[in-house]
């Protein structure tokens, strides 16, 4: 495996992990059914190009297509929604695609060289997925955070309603659930 196999895959990950849900290019349903439609035909025309090939190399050749596949559908499906749970999945679908691939390739070799060959696979794919996780984990924390301090602005705003009475104290309340989005 080269540096640039190991280098290529980290990249992607890292400009993945930076994009934010506001960063996302959002398209129209339009334009997600042709694309969808576009790496459909994509995929078939590289996988009948493998039909040329043999052994292993037609192998590789057909994890490749089924990679991209998986990976394009995957980004465009969170270039549809721009939600950071289909970030996460695009990225998981990059880590499993591309460790598939190491792995066929693995397969030209043989003895103490593939084993290794497998194990820098497996690395770089447990690394992706990691990376994967931790971005989740961080929108989960940020989620958590933002939820946190809306209930403890809401429950400030309840207090001030306090020194209301009547029909001002019952406005008060209303119009706190109201900003801070808690059921009526």
């Amino acid at each position: 495996m080269n540096i640039q196999s190991v280098l290529k895959p980290a990249a992607t990950i890292a400009a993945l992990l930076l994009l934010s849900t506001a960063q996302s290019a959002m398209i129209t349903k339009a334009e997600y059914q042709a694309s969808k439609t576009r790496v459909s035909a994509d995929y078939k025309t590289e996988k009948s190009a493998c039909r040329s090939l043999s052994g292993n190399t037609k192998d590789v050749c057909i994890e490749e297509a089924k990679a991209k596949e998986k990976v394009a559908l995957a980004d465009l499906e969170f270039s549809f929604t721009g939600k950071t749970e289909d970030r996460n999945k695009a990225l998981v679908a990059r880590a499993e695609s591309n460790y598939s691939v190491a792995k066929e390739k693995c397969d030209d070799k043989a003895g103490n060289d593939k084993d290794v060959c497998v194990k820098e696979a497996k690395a770089l794919e447990v690394r992706a997925l990691a990376d994967a996780k931790m971005g989740k984990e961080m929108a989960e924390a940020r989620k958590d955070a933002s939820n946190d301090k809306r209930d403890a602005d809401y429950k400030v705003a309840l207090e001030r309603c306090d020194s209301s009475a009547g029909d001002a104290k019952a406005n008060c309340v209303s119009a706190a659930k109201s900003r801070f989005g808690m059921p009526s």
